[in-house]
């Protein structure tokens, strides 16, 4: 999954620094991250993903690192499985 991340913010982000270059908890702010691009990645994730993100989670927080997206998505995903 943070694979998949990362390859969708070297696609969308426009960071300065290279994602790869990353660690997983890196504030993806502080590399560049706008709001706007944070916008293109909830779309691109939630198409990636199968999912869609709830209003309740879209916040600065959700996109501040690698971490936490990958896990809101794993939460995301866990909840849509069949019991």
């Amino acid at each position: 999954m943070k694979t998949a991340l990362r390859r969708i913010l070297c696609g969308f982000a426009r960071l300065e620094v290279p994602a790869d270059n990353l660690a997983d908890h890196a504030d993806l702010y502080a590399a560049g991250l706008s709001s706007l691009a944070s916008v293109h990645l909830m779309l691109r994730i939630e198409d990636e993903f199968g999912i869609e993100i709830p209003d309740r989670l879209l916040t600065r927080r959700l996109f501040s690192s690698i971490d936490s997206m990958a896990a809101v998505i794993t939460e995301l995903q866990q909840a849509k499985a069949p019991a």
